[in-house]
């Protein structure tokens, strides 16, 4: 047992300043000990935060007490920009990472920062927006991974393949939450060696957790009472986090009863996750400056509304219809699943974000004038989704875009401006279809599809594709959904053994017209095959 745990062990109450700086220079030897006893190199995951930001300094401030010759393992310093941050933390973060990157190049630290991105696909408005999946909720929390997780794992597994395995260092501490403090507990039990877990989402890759039994209380002692070694103001960071506080106040910590400012909370400034944006609604109550956020917050609290049914399709994203058993006051019926946005609420969203970014853009502090709430790219790659995946050969975002911001869309994507098909084909199908928005849909998707397999050499899979498009165009809302629930009901009776209503469902829809022989008249009957087939066995 290390010497930084025999004094954790000494008990879990809020340390005293002595004790703390006592356990710093214990923790101090630990971080040296296992730095220097492999070559395996380390991952430090930081946001900036308060936590991240201790564990870097810690680890900072022990390379940089030994030897220069001793300083040979990298330490890799990630940081994943969800494209969504909260605009004031995004332009601390880029700050910070420059500060650093710059200082460890003059002190000679073995410290490599990397700004991680989701890949375009995985961005929140190339799905939202894009794809249509609606806002995210925790039944639905597709956001996490695609924009946090899958960057880290990317570069963490690029590490491994290039070294063999890797020690990931993160600032978790279990004073968070009572599951942070659970799942730390479970991890505890498979232990390798002291303070490092085995990580179950990636292999050969090992979690360090140095401050994992620290208190708030302790967190902001330490930022305070040390200097930041890269230049950067701790006391930037205490502001920040105060001003996201509701009531303004982070009163100075004097005895364990007066609460830290600890439980303030950034994060993607798009985040339907929780009730509220309480960090950013007190960012633009007690700070006149940050005002030029409000567009931003009103895009937030419209995306966040609890039935959101009138806004989405009937049909989940691949075009099928899927029920579910809806408990409504007690009531039980049977529902589809929404799906995606539909095509006016995609095209509302990116009106909504563009005249935000256009708004802030004249109204924020000169050093926010450049803010960017969605990227070319990220456009470029909606605009392909809505041609090419959704058929909406109409092409709306370049005409929103000019609408909006006045100029004109300029796609890098090669190609991209040329088509067969355009807003005028779109406008004279329109008057075709007479306000039947599905069969609209069913005529763009095939006439789409044509064009797309046009210069293909072989149109091996056209039938298909196009077979595809009658199955999910081709019936009205409420045809589709009958047909989903008879389906339902007829894996129920199968699932139940029940014969006769089987018979009934599958062949019972078919009618037929049988003439019938009444003495010296004849009359048409109308039957069913069920009936005909069945009339010998049922008599």
């Amino acid at each position: 047992m290390t010497t930084a745990q025999q004094a954790e062990n000494k008990g879990q109450q809020t340390r005293t300043v002595a004790e703390l700086v006592d356990y710093i220079q214990a923790l101090t030897i630990e971080i040296q000990e296992l730095y220097c006893l492999d070559e395996i190199p380390w991952v430090l995951g930081v946001s900036w935060g308060k936590d991240s930001s201790t564990v870097l300094q810690l680890v900072w401030n022990a390379i940089a007490a030994l030897p220069p010759e001793k300083r040979t393992k990298t330490v890799y310093v990630i940081t994943t920009d969800t494209l969504v941050e909260n605009p004031v933390v995004s332009a601390w973060v880029r700050k910070s990472m420059h500060n650093l990157k710059v200082a460890a190049k003059k002190h000679g630290m073995p410290i490599d920062p990397h700004l991680l991105q989701p890949v375009i696909e995985d961005t929140f408005w190339v799905n939202l927006i894009g794809k249509g999946y609606p806002a995210p909720r925790n039944q639905f929390r597709w956001c996490t991974p695609r924009l946090k997780i899958n960057p880290a794992n990317q570069f963490i597994r690029e590490i491994v393949r290039a070294n063999g395995e890797t020690i990931l260092v993160l600032g978790t501490r279990k004073a968070e939450s009572a599951k942070r403090a659970a799942t730390m507990k479970k991890h505890q039990v498979d232990r390798v060696r002291d303070r490092l877990s085995p990580n179950a989402s990636l292999p050969n890759s090992l979690i360090y957790t140095p401050i994992e039994d620290w208190s708030n209380n302790d967190v902001w002692i330490y930022l305070n009472q040390w200097n930041n070694p890269w230049g950067q103001s701790n006391k930037e960071l205490f502001t920040m986090y105060r001003g996201a506080t509701a009531d303004n106040e982070c009163p100075l910590v004097v005895d364990t009863s007066t609460p830290s400012c600890g439980d303030s909370r950034f994060g993607c400034w798009v985040c339907t996750l929780v009730n509220k944006d309480k960090s950013m609604e007190a960012m633009i109550q007690n700070d006149e400056e940050k005002e030029w956020m409000q567009p931003l917050l009103d895009i937030r609290n419209e995306l966040d509304i609890k039935d959101d049914r009138d806004r989405r399709d009937f049909r989940r994203i691949w075009g099928e219809v899927q029920l579910f058993e809806r408990n409504k006051n007690g009531e039980i019926s049977v529902e589809p699943i929404p799906g995606p946005y539909t095509k006016y609420w995609r095209e509302h969203w990116l009106r909504r974000l563009l005249e935000a970014q256009t708004k802030t853009r004249r109204t924020a502090p000169e050093n926010m004038r450049d803010i960017t709430l969605i990227t070319l790219e990220e456009m470029s790659e909606i605009r392909r989704i809505w041609l090419e995946e959704k058929h909406e050969f109409d092409d709306s975002l370049p005409r929103i875009y000019q609408e909006v911001t006045g100029e004109e869309f300029q796609d890098p994507r090669p190609g991209a401006d040329y088509s067969l098909l355009g807003r005028d084909e779109w406008i004279v199908l329109e008057e075709i279809c007479e306000g039947d928005a599905m069969h609209l849909e069913l005529m763009a998707k095939l006439l789409d599809t044509e064009r797309q397999y046009r210069k293909k050499t072989r149109r091996v899979g056209i039938y298909d594709t196009l077979e595809k498009c009658f199955n999910t165009s081709s019936r009205s809302p409420e045809d589709a959904i009958k047909n989903a629930r008879l389906k339902r009901e007829l894996s129920e009776a199968v699932s139940q053994g029940d014969v006769a209503k089987v018979k009934q469902m599958t062949l019972g829809d078919v009618t037929a017209i049988n003439e019938v022989d009444e003495g010296n008249s004849k009359s048409d009957e109308e039957v069913t095959w069920a009936s005909m087939k069945f009339k010998k066995e049922n008599s």
